[in-house]
């Protein structure tokens, strides 16, 4: 028989009421029957030995003639542990009988299955039943429902009513409420909850107010307010009305998402409906006034309830307690708990763990600590409230307290728990104690406490941190050898630490670990190994990493598309910033503040000011405050094209909001100032700077200096120098490149020898443009020996020797008299294709002839004339 239950949908029925009974009585009968026993052990030894199936095992089983009974096979599933086994000595059963398989018997098969949670040949078995003209009956559906549940699958639980439903059969309808019951218990999980609320309304259940209860409890727990009140306003459409606990749900629910005033509306309209709010209702209320801050209604609630109660309302004190605590007015807290006592009601550990987790959020370690032995006269502390204090002493880096509470805690009788161990190697990596970490890991008694995901991935990362990344990894070795479950928490910890400290290959190692392990990479693990590449000087493979997230179905973030502009500015690709900035746009990806840094920073990098400026503004219209990191950019961008009155305004801005700008900013202006050589102004940043604490560095410094050297205030540039020296700011290479170029630019060639020579006893090497001035200006002042000296120890140091440079040595060995050395020079010059100035040729030129060697003089001559006529042409164009 067939039900219809709505047009186009055939679900089977179960057509004998009688199957129940009938399968009570044969298994009754089997229990009676001393012989079928003994059958099903024999059948059992055979199916449950060593022997695999095949024909050895079916001959076996043929060898026991037995009679083609169909209540053998049920009595043999009940006994059976191996889903394998079971579905193979079905089919064998069946093809040795020549019969077709019984309702009952389907049954037993799955529930073999059910206990051994392995679906895998549920399609099958059920396309077998359907093709029979029966379905499961509802206690088999059922059961396989709640061993799913049992053993937390919810997934596959709903994947099971999914398939019966592909067959046209009727789940139970306490096959839907307890898979409900048990998602609505599971973070984000609403959306299944509603698919399998919205499948029993078209098979026809009636829900009832405990159904609605469970769901509207799930919706409002994640937020979803508007889902919620539909599925409300659904039950009173439905003529259902709602009960003492659907209101106490929606109390409680809403509440604590921050919807207060409609926590408040469920009250008054229980009240108006005639229902009497209880214990659960005050309480609900009360907690939720005292998380929104609104603690004078939560005290008039609570000594409202107290009016008329005779007997103190245990839960409702907890909750207030708590609420005064978390307000850290702790002598009401103290009143309260003195009131209680007074009532003939002695105080509970959680109330006392109420107010210790307050003391801790307020790092109040004294004032815990001395609540904690008057508790006792109350209440023996738990496991829960040596965990608060040691967390409360670890916090304050009081470990020697804490490891004395542990042993106290011991003596007590009580164990640390895997919270306990979690608590202490946290905090003692987070101190960089991690031998003591260790040894607590190392201590742990796997059958008291085993640790768990939370403990490997603390000493993991904090291992790691400090270098130690090879314990790092034996740490993670230990894990997999333990069972544990390995997360993308682990790997990024790993993989961070790798790179951290220099060892890019392993980090790549750890990414192919991850995969073989079959533990999918979340959006923050990869971009973490995103940000690692860029970091290691591996932008391309950084590239690919963000679009390997897209890839795997990941819409990249707001640090995805940070990590990937910031790497590519470090890299020198600062120009792909507009056009990464816009695919965010159209993406959808809503900047956060960082992410609004680093684009502003890449739009100045690469010269896009303006743009910089205009999302500057757009940042403070979307509510964003800039930062320090912000200003700097822009100002320092407005500062290197000249545009020093808006980066000034903006540097003003910036001060009377009351950031506190840092070294780099001053320095910009002070270098933008300098370069334009408003050399006054940039003197009063630096005194601006100076006041206000701050210390200048070597780049502010080095700013400076070129401003006064390019104004050829060179007395003024080496007191600027003495004033760096005495500051104990180390010049650097820069600062005396500066300095040599500006000494030799006033012709002071033996001062700026004095700097070069300073500059090498610091173990410092000058750069090409540091030598090129040397040499030019030794030659220049006549000291051939020393500017040759540099000009070889340059070029054997594998430096290359610009036009300047040549031109300056030809010049200075023909004014030292030394012809054909300035000839050799003048050769190597045009090898090298380097352009020789007319001036350098005549002075090489005179002094060939002074020295009679008219053959080279007639070369340098032959150079001369046709530079001459190649400017004559060029000048003629």
């Amino acid at each position: 028989m067939r039900m219809l239950l709505r047009p186009g949908t055939i679900f089977h029925k179960d057509t004998k009421p009688y199957r129940a009974f009938s399968l009570c009585k044969h298994l009754s009968s089997l229990s009676d029957n001393g012989e079928n026993r003994q059958v099903i052990n024999e059948i059992c030894n055979v199916l449950e030995s060593d022997l695999p199936w095949g024909p050895s095992s079916e001959t076996a089983l043929s060898s026991l003639n037995l009679s083609p009974q169909p209540e053998l096979i049920i009595g043999v599933l009940r006994r059976l542990k191996d889903v394998n086994i079971a579905i193979d000595y079905f089919k064998w059963f069946e093809r040795r009988t020549e019969l077709p398989h019984r309702p009952e018997s389907y049954d037993s098969l799955l529930s073999v299955m059910s206990r051994c949670g392995k679906f895998d040949a549920l399609e099958q078995i059920l396309g077998e039943m359907s093709v029979s003209g029966f379905g499961p009956s509802v206690n088999t559906c059922i059961e396989m429902v709640t061993r799913c549940v049992k053993a937390n699958n919810l997934k596959e639980g709903f994947d099971v009513l999914q398939m019966m439903r592909k067959f046209k059969f009727r789940p139970a309808f306490s096959a839907y409420t307890t898979l409900i019951g048990a998602l609505s218990a599971v973070v984000n999980q609403s959306d299944m909850m509603l698919t399998l609320f919205q499948q029993m309304q078209e098979l026809g259940y009636e829900p009832t107010v405990h159904l609605f209860t469970t769901l509207i409890r799930g919706f409002a727990r994640e937020g979803r307010v508007d889902s919620a009140l539909s599925l409300l306003d659904e039950m009173k459409s439905s003529s259902l009305d709602a009960d003492v606990v659907l209101y106490n749900v929606c109390i409680d629910c809403f509440g604590k998402v921050g919807k207060v005033d409609m926590a408040w509306k469920f009250f008054h309209e229980m009240e108006a409906n005639g229902l009497k709010p209880d214990e659960v209702t005050y309480t609900s209320m009360i907690g939720v006034l005292c998380k929104a801050n609104r603690l004078d209604e939560a005290v008039e609630m609570f000594e409202h309830l107290e009016k008329s109660r005779r007997v103190p309302c245990t839960y409702a004190y907890n909750t207030m307690i708590m609420g005064y605590g978390s307000a850290g007015k702790f002598e009401e807290a103290y009143k309260l708990l003195e009131r209680q006592r007074a009532k003939g009601s002695i105080p509970s550990v959680i109330a006392y763990n109420c107010i210790l987790t307050s003391l801790r959020r307020m790092g109040r370690v004294d004032e815990a600590l001395r609540l904690f032995e008057e508790m006792k006269k109350d209440a023996a502390p738990n496991l829960s409230t040596y965990n608060i204090l040691i967390d409360m002493l670890c916090r304050a880096g009081k470990l020697d307290c804490a490891f004395e509470l542990r042993d106290s805690m011991e003596k007590a009788g009580l164990f640390p728990n895997v919270r306990t161990v979690n608590i202490m190697v946290d905090r003692l990596c987070k101190a960089q104690k991690l031998d003591e970490a260790c040894a607590i890991f190392e201590e742990m008694d796997y059958k008291v406490c085993t640790p768990d995901e939370i403990t490997f991935c603390s000493l993991i990362d904090g291992l790691g941190k400090v270098g130690r990344v090879d314990d790092a990894y034996k740490i993670y070795e230990k894990m997999l050898d333990a069972e544990c479950c390995t997360s993308s928490i682990v790997y990024t910890s790993l993989v961070r630490s790798f790179f951290n400290h220099g060892r890019k290959e392993d980090g790549h190692k750890i990414y192919k670990e991850m995969i073989s392990q079959k533990c999918s990479p979340d959006l923050q693990f990869l971009n973490t190994y995103m940000d690692c590449m860029f970091k290691a000087g591996e932008p391309e493979k950084g590239r690919a990493m963000f679009e390997e997230i897209k890839a795997r179905g990941f819409v990249p973030d707001a640090r995805s598309y940070s990590i990937l502009i910031h790497g590519l500015i470090k890299a020198g690709f600062a120009n792909e910033t507009h056009e990464l900035f816009y695919s965010m746009k159209e993406q959808g990806c809503v900047l956060d503040t960082r992410a609004y840094n680093i684009v502003i920073d890449g739009f100045c990098k690469c010269g896009k000011v303006n743009k910089a400026y205009q999302l500057l503004e757009e940042m403070k219209t979307k509510g964003f405050e800039p930062t320090v990191v912000t200003y700097g950019s822009v100002i320092d961008g407005l500062a290197k094209i000249d545009r020093l009155d808006e980066a000034y305004m903006l540097f003003e801005e910036a001060k009377s909001k009351r950031i506190e700008l840092n070294v780099v900013i001053y320095s910009s202006l002070i270098d933008g100032f300098g370069k334009v050589g408003r050399i006054d102004e940039a003197y009063l940043i630096l005194e601006e700077l100076m006041q206000k604490g701050l210390t200048p560095n070597v780049y502010t410094w080095n700013s400076l200096l070129d401003a006064l050297v390019k104004a050829e205030e060179i007395n003024e540039a080496l007191a600027c120098f003495q004033s760096l020296k005495e500051m104990k700011c180390t010049p650097n290479q820069v600062t005396y490149g500066i300095l040599i170029n500006g000494l030799c630019k006033v012709r002071k060639f033996n001062k700026a020898f004095v700097f070069w020579q300073e500059m090498q006893k610091q173990g410092m090497k000058p750069s090409t443009v540091s030598y090129t001035t040397m040499i030019s200006g030794l030659a220049k002042a006549g000291n051939i020996a020393e500017a040759g000296s540099l000009f070889d120890r340059f070029k054997g140091n594998g430096g290359v020797p610009d036009s300047a440079c040549y031109n300056a040595m030809i010049e200075g060995l023909s004014n030292g008299n030394r012809a054909m050395d300035a000839y050799s020079l003048f050769e190597e010059t045009r090898r090298k294709g380097l352009n020789i100035h007319n001036k350098t040729c005549v002075v090489l030129l005179d002094t060939l002839h002074k020295n009679d060697c008219l053959e080279q003089a007639a070369i340098v001559g032959a150079v001369l004339r046709e530079t001459g006529k190649a400017k004559h042409t060029a000048r003629s164009w």
